[in-house]
């Protein structure tokens, strides 16, 4: 019985190994373009936030 709980219980322990990987990886991609962004932005402020030097701020 034990050995049958341990089949049935390993591949659901890998699936939430394979989860968490993807999860790991969408917040790695999502980081990295935010950081993108961010240096873009620091380097051309000017171009990127053109309306807000137009409204005078």
């Amino acid at each position: 019985m034990k050995y049958l709980i341990a089949l049935v219980t390993l591949p659901l322990l890998q699936g939430c190994a394979v989860l968490a990987i993807a999860d790991v990886a969408a917040s790695t991609v999502i980081y990295g373009v935010k950081t993108t962004v961010n240096v873009i932005d620091a380097i051309t402020p000017d171009i990127v936030n053109k309306e807000k030097k137009k409204d005078g701020k």
